[in-house]
């Protein structure tokens, strides 16, 4: 993105006096960030005084790295478990709601397309997600599946990998195309969203094939006994009443974060960082409802899911356009968050009502529909924060989004998301790990939302010569991995690892020189 040439960038205000900062920073239109609940510009430059600029970055700092503990929490116990919840109601398999929840819908479960349709709808920070979607890529591709090679070589399963390296290798191709031209059309917008939904078909086809052919009958099948149902014996251990435990010990026992028996048997720092998650996760069960099939109850808590029905719906209302909608007044009167206070309540009175503690209502599986929204809406809100102080910190120090975006984003985004993917990798998973729908869905849905019905063209004109160079790279790392891997009979051993670390080593210290203009080129 680049502003008129007759208005000053908002990373030239360290070059004014420091009595000038506030005054640049509040008139200057690239100054103003969209979205979130707090200006953090306003707050660096008029709030602290400049010589407290130094604690300003640390507190910044800080919060940011909570922001990664809240997008973790969030999608590791609400997002994914809620994911799961819904694919088993729908009928698909436990690998493809996996599948879809690391590839991007939640980030780590937490990260990838909540980013980028956050910083590409805004075009001052699309070098943001340019940096961050193709250099989480990077990483990826290179530093995390190298690590899981080292650490643990696997066969990795010959279609999934040859299906994903293809995709992403095509939406890396279009994402190169849109950089070359300067522009994203609507046409082009909704091809990547189009091949997106062609990518989750595929998936969900397969799935339902292969369990098809798995079920079918065989004729060395022998036919079930016809005796009395084992399942029947089991009805003279049941007791004869059972227990009902009250309501507000159900309610106080659910909203309780912590484990007494883990807290004794875990060390000090797993302690320390669990205060530090406590606060997030007690506001999280309060507000977004877990339905977890593995459950004999399905995690039916009477009294909290009724709360729920309030405070989830409260949540979506006031984290939308960060409260806009929420606050708005009907007629000037009455405000839309008190509608849904009403509307919600209602609706948590009937069911309390109508249902009991001990079993949960057959429409049960709403719940978890309810907890995957309120949950992406969490991560919306975060992530939506997170871009906006790291656009703060890039103009404090003078970084441009891009480097900011493959470094810290990228960095915090793949560890937290596919770092704790990694159990889940041997032998079965696909590499790359679906940063492809990253770029499908952050590309196509950022994009669409900056149009307008006059504007239907978004420029997308790169802002450096390392944007190329990300683009290379993650280009060169997935034709490495697309030549490698099946040479090797699928076989991911030490040696593919090395390679692909070193590689990323190479490829940060060519971006940083590129960055601090150490490489240059007189045209790309």
């Amino acid at each position: 993105y680049h502003p008129p040439c007759s208005a000053p960038q908002c990373w030239e205000v360290r070059k004014h006096n420091s009595s000038e900062w506030c005054r640049f920073i509040r008139s200057n239109p690239d100054c103003r960030l969209d979205g979130g609940f707090l200006n953090y510009l306003e707050g660096v430059f008029c709030t602290f005084p400049p010589r407290l600029l130094p604690l300003a970055v640390t507190l910044y700092a800080l919060w940011l790295l909570y922001l990664f503990v809240i997008l973790g929490v969030t999608a590791e116990k609400f997002f994914c478990p809620n994911l799961s919840a819904i694919s088993t109601n729908l009928k698909l398999s436990h690998n493809v709601a996996v599948s879809l929840a690391r590839h991007g819908w939640g980030g780590g479960c937490c990260d990838g397309v909540t980013f980028a349709v956050v910083a590409f709808s805004n075009p001052r920070t699309a070098g943001l997600a340019i940096g961050a979607v193709f250099g989480a890529g990077v990483f990826v591709t290179t530093v995390v599946a190298g690590g899981i090679a080292l650490v643990k070589p696997f066969t990795a399963a010959s279609r999934p990998f040859l299906r994903d390296v293809i995709f992403y290798m095509l939406a890396v191709f279009l994402t190169f195309l849109g950089l070359y031209f300067g522009r994203i059309t609507l046409g082009e917008a909704l091809g990547y969203l189009g091949l997106y939904i062609f990518y989750v078909l595929t998936v969900v086809l397969c799935t339902w094939i292969h369990r098809w052919q798995r079920e079918m009958p065989t004729d060395t099948e022998e036919p079930e006994s016809s005796g009395t149902n084992s399942g029947d014996y089991g009805e003279e251990y049941r007791p004869l009443l059972p227990s009902r435990e009250p309501s507000l010990r159900i309610l106080t026992t659910a909203l309780s974060p912590l484990d007494c028996h883990k807290w004794r048997r875990k060390p000090w720092y797993w302690r320390l960082f669990k205060v530090l998650k406590v606060p997030v996760e007690l506001v999280l069960l309060l507000t977004v409802p877990v339905v977890d099939p593995d459950k004999d109850d399905l995690n039916w808590k009477r009294p909290l899911n009724c709360l729920h029905i309030v405070t989830s719906l409260l949540l979506c209302i006031l984290t939308l356009k960060s409260g806009t909608y929420g606050l708005y007044q009907i007629q000037g009167i009455f405000p839309v968050w008190g509608l849904v206070t009403l509307v919600g309540s209602v609706l948590a009175i009937i069911i309390f009502i109508t249902t009991s503690n001990e079993e949960p209502p057959k429409y049960h599986c709403v719940f978890a529909f309810l907890g995957f929204l309120a949950s992406a809406m969490w991560i919306n809100a975060a992530a939506t924060e997170l871009v906006n102080i790291l656009r703060t910190l890039g103009i404090i120090f003078q970084l441009s989004n891009t480097v900011l975006g493959l470094t810290l984003l990228a960095w915090g985004n793949s560890i937290g998301g596919e770092g704790s993917a990694v159990p889940q990798c041997h032998p079965m998973s696909s590499h790359p790990p679906g940063k492809h729908q990253d770029i499908l869905v952050g590309v196509g849905l950022g994009c669409l939302l900056q149009m307008t019905s006059s504007q239907l063209v978004v420029k997308l004109e790169p802002d450096s010569l390392l944007v190329w160079v990300l683009a290379g790279a993650l280009g060169l790392s997935l034709v490495f991995s697309f030549v490698w891997v099946p040479a090797q009979c699928f076989q991911l051993g030490k040696a593919y690892g090395i390679c692909l670390i070193l590689y990323y080593l190479a490829f940060l210290c060519v971006a940083l020189l590129t960055e601090f203009r150490v490489i240059r080129l007189s045209a790309v």
